[in-house]
């Protein structure tokens, strides 16, 4: 195999750079964000949103009942199924490092978002304003929290095994639009204050991508099987007429 060129190992080094400064972006915001909460500079922003969409819900039914089941799908029942399926998987097909780091990335960060609730004591906003009861503290969503950690970390692994950037771009959006509609539909549906979400996504992105990191710089050996599909396409491409 050739030797990189002085482009490609300035490109290979710039990479997880950027994506470092991102997690140190995105846990300052955070940081920022809470602050801004715990001194009540925030209230203003949230009560609005939340006067905003008690009618807007009264008004459209169907909006309601969309915000469910959007909400539903970053609840923890939904997301434990779609990690222990991941891992398995995983596990199956021999990619039993890459399985551990899924299962501590997402497992941790259950147990980090429950520390934070305890540290920051947000109460959630009043029932009144809910589209049902919901228990618990408020900041930061659980659900924004955890759907972006688990949608953008087996959005990166299903992106990981397409070789043209167009698929994995699109894999990754997808990913991304589907932890943003989970966290706008726990502001619509008033169980969470808009900036817990935004608190949410900022600590889910910066752990996705944090342990991102830690599996692209894991040993050459252990990453050569994710690699592997896609080495092997590009290597032996058929024809789709060609018999076996």
């Amino acid at each position: 195999m050739p030797n990189p060129t002085p482009t490609g190992r300035a490109r290979g080094l710039l990479r997880p750079l950027l994506r470092a400064l991102g997690v140190l972006v995105l846990a300052i915001g955070f940081a920022v964000l809470g602050s801004e909460i715990r001194e009540g500079e925030t209230q203003g922003f949230d009560m609005a949103l939340l006067r905003q969409a008690m009618p807007f819900r009264a008004a459209h039914p169907a909006f309601s009942a969309a915000m469910r089941d959007l909400s539903g799908v970053g609840s923890t029942t939904v997301l434990t199924f779609l990690t222990v399926a991941t891992c398995g998987y995983l596990f199956l097909t021999r990619r039993r490092i890459s399985a551990l780091l899924v299962a501590l990335s997402i497992g941790s960060a259950a147990l980090l978002v429950g520390t934070l609730k305890a540290f920051f004591g947000r109460a959630r906003p009043d029932a009144s304003y809910a589209e049902w009861v919901q228990h618990g503290l408020s900041f930061p969503s659980g659900h924004a929290s955890m759907s972006a950690v688990v949608f953008l970390t087996l959005g990166a692994l299903v992106a990981g095994t397409h070789a043209r950037v167009v698929e994995r771009l699109y894999i990754l959006a997808v990913s991304a639009v589907l932890a943003v509609l989970v966290g706008v539909s726990r502001i619509a549906l008033g169980v969470h204050w808009a900036t817990d979400v935004l608190g949410g996504w900022a600590f889910g992105t910066a752990w996705a991508v944090f342990w991102l990191l830690v599996a692209a710089h894991w040993p050459d050996r252990q990453r050569a099987g994710s690699r592997a599909p896609v080495e092997d396409a590009k290597a032996s491409p058929r024809d789709d007429g060609e018999r076996p």
